[in-house]
């Protein structure tokens, strides 16, 4: 069981986030998210966003620190990555 999860340098409400990934499934992903008490809310199409206060739990807890790229390169690499749509449906 691998995560991965990259510094906390994305903006948002107020804070700074990191992502948390799976490279292997998001069953797996879910299952450590709930061991951390993550709410499901957090979740968003193929990452948890983890605030900045709560990193350093998640690392302790398994996740590997990786690089924002690397991070994307694993979640893509392992056909996990669910991009957002743009535009209107066709």
């Amino acid at each position: 069981m691998t995560l991965y999860v990259d510094p906390p340098t994305w903006p948002g409400h107020g804070r700074m986030w990191s992502h948390l990934v799976s490279d292997v499934s998001f069953d797996e992903l879910h299952a450590f998210a709930r061991e951390l008490g993550i709410p499901e809310r957090a979740f968003e199409r193929d990452h948890y966003d983890i605030p900045s206060h709560r990193y350093t739990e998640v690392v302790r807890a398994g996740a590997v620190e990786v690089g924002s790229k690397e991070l994307l390169r694993r979640l893509t690499g392992a056909g996990l990555r669910r991009p957002k749509r743009r535009g209107p449906a066709a």
